[in-house]
C-alpha cells in the first residue's frame, strides 16, 4: 500500500476511534521487529506517527526500521529507492503538521539516511533539503538536538561552501544548553563536533581545548582520545574520514528520546 493511502486510512481510523492506546502501534512495531517482519514493522510505526507526529521516539525508530528493510534487502547502505517510504511519508505528516519540532527534525534526517546510497550530486541536494527541515525544527523551538544535529550537518560541507562558520555558531548554542541540563551521555557529541569546528575553522588551539574539557567530563570517549592523540595531517586525514558523506552517519535517537522519557 502507498504511504499516502496509508495515512488517509489511518487517519479515518484514529477519528474512529479504532485505534486506542498511545503505545498500542509502536508496542506492535517492536514485536513485528524483534521477528524481522519490516513491513508490519515499519507500517505499525507509521500508525505510531499518525497519533503522535511529534515523537522523537516514533520518528526515529520508524527510520531506524526502514535502515534495517534498507540492509536486509540491499546489504551496505541500501539503494536509494530504500529510503522512498519513509521520505514519502515524512513528506505528508509534515506537510500535516509543519510547527512539529519533530517531525521536521526527523523529516530531515530520512534525507540523510538515504545520503550513503545515492550519487555525489544527488547527496548535495539531500543534505540541503535535510537542512531546510533541520532550520525549521530549530525556528518552531531551538532545541539541544535541532542545534547540534543542523551544526555537525554542516561539518560535512567543504570549506568552499562557506558552512563552517554556520556550524560552529549552531555547535556554540547548543553547548551552551548542555550547560544549563543535567549531564547526559549523549552531550559528548557536542565536545567532539565543536571541537572539529573549531579545527576546520584553523582554530586548532581551541579544538583541544573543548576536546579536553570533553574528555575530562567523558573519560571513556575513543573519539576524543583519538582526536587529542593526532596532530598535523594525522588528524586532518582522521577527520576528513569521518566527515566522508559516503560514511553512514548514526542518526539513532535512542539516547535522546530515552532520556527525555527519564
Amino acid at each position: 500500500m502507498k504511504p499516502g493511502n496509508y495515512i488517509a486510512i489511518a487517519a479515518c481510523l484514529l477519528s474512529a476511534g479504532i485505534m486506542t492506546g498511545a503505545d498500542a502501534p509502536y508496542d506492535r512495531a517492536q514485536k513485528a521487529l524483534s521477528s524481522k517482519d519490516y513491513p508490519n514493522a515499519i507500517a505499525a510505526f507509521e500508525e505510531a506517527l499518525l497519533g503522535e507526529p511529534d515523537s522523537l521516539r516514533n520518528g526515529s525508530e520508524y527510520r531506524m526500521a526502514i535502515l534495517k528493510q534498507a540492509k536486509a534487502l540491499h546489504p551496505k547502505e541500501g539503494k536509494p529507492d530504500d529510503y522512498e517510504r519513509e521520505i514519502q511519508f515524512f513528506t505528508k505528516l509534515q506537510a500535516a503538521n509543519p510547527k512539529s519540532v519533530s517531525a521536521n527534525l526527523n523529516y530531515g534526517f530520512t534525507y540523510v539516511d538515504k545520503i550513503p546510497a545515492a550519487g555525489s550530486i544527488t547527496q548535495v541536494i539531500l543534505a540541503n533539503t535535510a537542512l531546510t527541515y533541520f532550520t525549521k525544527s530549530i525556528e518552531i523551538k531551538p532545541t539541544w538536538i535541532g542545534l547540534y544535529t543542523r551544526g555537525n550537518s554542516y561539518l560535512f560541507w567543504p570549506k568552499i561552501f562557506g558552512k563552517t562558520g554556520l556550524g560552529l555558531a549552531d555547535l556554540q548554542a547548543a553547548y551552551a544548553i548542555q550547560k544549563t541540563e543535567p549531564k547526559r551521555s549523549y552531550h559528548v557529541r557536542v565536545h567532539i563536533s565543536l571541537g572539529d569546528a573549531y579545527w576546520k575553522s584553523d582554530n586548532l588551539e581551541k579544538a583541544r581545548e573543548i576536546w579536553k574539557e570533553g574528555l575530562a567530563a567523558f573519560p571513556d570517549s575513543q573519539p576524543l582520545k583519538d582526536r587529542l592523540s593526532k596532530e598535523g595531517d594525522t588528524l586532518q586525514t582522521y577527520i576528513e574520514s569521518i566527515l566522508d558523506p559516503n560514511k553512514r552517519v548514526d542518526t539513532d535517537l535512542k539516547e535522546v528520546w530515552m532520556a527525555q522519557q527519564q
